[in-house]
């Protein structure tokens, strides 16, 4: 019997080859496609059982891949691989006719659980756990956690916290965790799933931050066939698939109000209807859930419900940030170091007193996740005169605007500004202040600290040096007016208004080459053209008359 033909769409290379050797050792044949325009070719040239596109790549978008293919008579299923400022992208793929959709980053068991529901019982059986290249590579391409990564720890506070992990695990009550990101939380969500009863049983991972409400009920409670446009055949939700087993719901602060009425009756019941159901589904999942938002003040915004928040806080779990236990920085640093040392060849074995020094008194505003990805940085670049560069822009004055931190690239990057101790929602400068230009020094040059514009917000935009510094038209104005608006919506916009500014006159400055403006700005370029699209920014290149 031939193998099952699958083909994989993604711009970075990555990505594609860690899915190549996933998917080869899970027993499909493997062809890739790095452009949207070569993807068309491959799928008119030959015939495929599954497609696995993704949504952001440069010239033609996963999107325009999906309706010419559609179009054309294309039925093989396709399964959209979102990036988490994609979610809307995700709905109109499966209102387009894509048959299912992943969030970046996703597990193994999470990819091969969604191709098999699209292909039935085509799909191939699942090969033993063996360790394998394509195993040992996932964690280093689509997920930067691994299990020891917080546990490595000597403060008292981790210890505590560890000692309050031991005593609960093998209970079933529910799990609140709390602290900033990067500080660990799914690791001790899984460590707790570990310890208990139900190690045997899936552990399954949910963010609530990644997907809009019509998607995330879906994904949690799944849905019946016919249930909306798309919905081509019915799918079981993460509770189901969590059953006898625990799921982890992170940034449960960001579920919508209707969805938080609907966890609460699961909790209450332990059974809830599938999107467009009749017949009620009985599960029996231990649930942890993971935030970074202050849940009593969300309450008194009306943000989160009361009832809800008291049948989740049984057991509350703080993480502390690692600022506050930067004894822990140095034997993190070395298990990072064997990692990747491990992974990369000739990778650094040792790192100079000046790195460790620096290391331990940095603010590590990313937390650990920061952490090892500076540590894995250094593995790759062998070059620790670059680690310090980034650390010492890494204190530049909190006034200088930044993109938030779930719109940074794969690398990682720390923003190129932070506050000491940041607040959940950052606050940033209204229009009319001023912000605080860096120029970043290119890379593999001499360390020196770049130097600091004062620039006014409303006076970026209009300095016409080039051909493509042009006005631009104002962003979208609110859906009502500014006196109806919440505080919360305000701030919200006077960010997006203050990015905007900063990203328009990054772009002029480098004559709308985005790649150069999304370097400087310290971004990915994919999280460039997020914001671009974001923010309402028009690209003058598109009408400008030559």
């Amino acid at each position: 019997m031939d193998r099952i033909a699958v083909l994989v769409v993604d711009d970075e290379e990555s990505v594609r080859t860690f899915l190549a050797e996933l998917l080869g050792n899970a027993g499909y044949q493997v062809r890739c496609a790095s452009t949207g325009a070569q993807a068309l070719e491959m799928l008119e040239g030959g015939s495929f059982d599954a497609v696995l596109l993704d949504v952001v790549m440069p010239e033609m978008s996963g999107l325009e891949v999906l309706r010419h293919y559609r179009s054309s008579g294309g039925s093989a299923p396709v399964i959209v691989l979102s990036a988490l400022a994609g979610a809307d992208d995700a709905v109109r793929a499966m209102k387009m006719g894509a048959s299912d959709y992943l969030s970046k980053p996703f597990s193994n068991d999470e990819l091969e659980d969604v191709l098999a529901r699209a292909l039935g019982t085509r799909a191939p059986a699942r090969q033993a756990a063996a360790p394998g290249p394509a195993r040992q590579a996932a964690p280093a391409v689509l997920d930067s956690f691994n299990e020891a990564r917080v546990l490595i720890s000597t403060s008292p506070a981790m210890r505590r916290a560890r000692a309050l992990v031991e005593r609960i695990a093998d209970t079933d009550v529910p799990v609140l965790l709390l602290g900033e990101s990067g500080t660990g939380k799914e690791v001790i969500a899984r460590e707790i799933h570990a310890r208990s009863q139900r190690r045997s049983r899936p552990f399954i991972k949910v963010n609530c931050a990644a997907l809009p409400g019509e998607l995330l009920e879906s994904e949690l409670f799944g849905h019946e066939r016919g249930a909306f446009t798309g919905a081509t055949a019915e799918k079981p939700g993460k509770f189901e698939l969590a059953d006898q087993g625990t799921i982890f719901l992170d940034e449960i602060g960001e579920m919508a109000i209707r969805l938080q009425a609907k966890l609460l009756q699961v909790l209450q019941d332990e059974e809830f209807f599938r999107v467009g159901g009749k017949k009620s589904v009985r599960v029996d999942s231990r649930v942890v859930v993971a935030t970074n938002r202050d849940l009593e003040k969300e309450i008194a915004l009306g943000n989160f419900r009361e009832d809800l928040y008291y049948r989740l806080n049984v057991v509350a779990i703080r993480l502390p940030p690692l600022r506050e236990r930067m004894e822990d920085v140095v034997p993190l640093t070395d298990h990072f170091l064997k990692k990747y040392g491990r992974s990369y060849i000739q990778g650094v074995s040792e790192l100079p007193s000046e790195i460790l020094k620096a290391f331990t008194t940095y603010d590590w505003p990313g937390n650990v996740r920061e952490l090892e990805n500076m540590v894995r940085r250094l593995c790759v670049l062998k070059d620790p005169t670059l680690v310090l560069d980034e650390l010492r822009e890494g204190r530049a004055p909190a006034s200088a605007p930044s993109l938030p931190t779930a719109y940074a690239g794969d690398e990682g990057l720390p923003p190129p500004t932070r506050a000491p101790a940041p607040e959940p929602e950052p606050v940033r400068p209204p229009p009319g202040s001023s912000v605080q230009v860096l120029e970043m020094p290119p890379r593999g040059g001499a360390s020196v600290s770049p130097p600091v514009t004062e620039v006014p917000l409303n006076q970026m935009a209009p300095r016409y040096n080039n051909p493509f510094d042009i006005p631009q038209p104002p962003p979208p104005p609110p859906s009502v007016p500014v006196g109806e608006m919440s505080l919360k919506d305000i701030g919200k916009r006077a960010a997006m208004l203050a990015e905007r500014e900063a990203i328009l006159a990054m772009l002029q400055r480098t004559a709308w080459n985005k790649r150069k403006a999304a370097g400087k700005l310290r971004i990915s370029y994919k999280a460039l053209l997020y914001k671009i699209k974001e923010c309402g920014i028009v690209d003058p290149r598109a009408s400008a008359e030559f």
